[in-house]
């Protein structure tokens, strides 16, 4: 997995905590493979030999180092690799890197044409937000808006990308409410919400680092979104290997959608803009 975030170091550590933790990360990897296993479908889906694996791209975090949900986002994409997916972290520090996007500015930084230029080339995405007051988190939510620089590709947005959403909130009213408005934004964006979402409450959830989670359950969750996702990429890139009509393309995910949440889907397939200047 690439992290787009510095490096930290946790300083000396003594013999045994090393071990411990040596142990701790073997198992919390098995569970994760464990999971992804667990929930693989019997049909076999892979790309041919001369195509790369699929690349799921994961935006998330806060502005607190070792986040809750950026750790979450991290286990996400452990279990999208462990499907077969190169992924690529975008998290709370390359995040806060971010200007607020201005679409009536045409210059766009370089940290911008990078997330930009990461969506553009991905197969799925995973997105985690933090519940503040009942919303999707401002900085997670200007990283979506930047993505309207994608308005006018052949896949515009998140167009025929999977797109796996998590929550973290300090108590369950946030994480339920927040879950819905993300899955509406993805609609919004075109992209195709994953049947499963994690919603991770972190008054009763720890996460002390990327591989460390106090809760075997949420791991498997993370691993379920993170497979779902991989999954979903495999299949719509087969689908158009094989020249699947586009009409029949959108009709399958507007199935989709309809069956993961209640927000409709526009028929209009024109690449409207999302974001309007007032």
């Amino acid at each position: 997995m690439t992290l787009q975030s510095p490096g930290r170091s946790d300083g000396s550590i003594d013999g045994r905590a090393r071990a411990w933790l040596a142990l701790h990360a073997f198992r919390l990897n098995r569970a994760v493979h464990r999971a992804v296993n667990r929930n693989r479908r019997s049909i076999s889906l892979s790309r041919s030999d001369h195509r790369p694996p699929p690349l799921v791209v994961g935006i998330g975090g806060t502005t607190r180092a070792i986040s809750s949900t950026e750790c979450a986002l991290a286990l996400a994409l452990r279990g999208a690799e462990a499907a077969g997916a190169h992924t690529r972290l975008f998290g709370g520090t390359f995040l806060h890197s971010l200007p607020h996007y201005a679409p009536e500015q045409p210059a766009r930084t370089d940290e911008q044409l990078q997330l930009i230029e990461a969506v553009r080339r991905a197969d799925a995405v995973i997105i985690a937000t933090p519940g503040y007051h009942g919303g999707v988190s401002g900085l997670v939510k200007n990283a979506l808006d930047t993505l309207e620089e994608l308005r006018a590709d052949e896949r515009p947005y998140l167009d025929g990308r999977a797109v796996g959403c998590i929550v973290t909130a300090y108590g369950w009213q946030a994480t339920g409410s927040v879950l819905t408005s993300l899955r509406s934004i993805v609609h919004a964006l075109r992209g195709w919400p994953t049947p499963f979402g994690a919603g991770i409450n972190t008054l009763e959830t720890r996460f002390d680092s990327a591989d460390s989670c106090s809760d075997p359950k949420v791991v498997e969750q993370l691993a379920t979104v993170g497979q779902q996702t991989a999954t979903f990429a495999l299949a719509f890139d087969a689908q158009r290997a094989h020249g699947a009509p586009a009409a029949a393309s959108r009709s399958a995910a507007s199935l989709a959608s309809a069956r993961s949440t209640t927000t409709p889907v526009a028929a209009d397939t024109r690449p409207t803009r999302v974001l309007h200047a007032v």
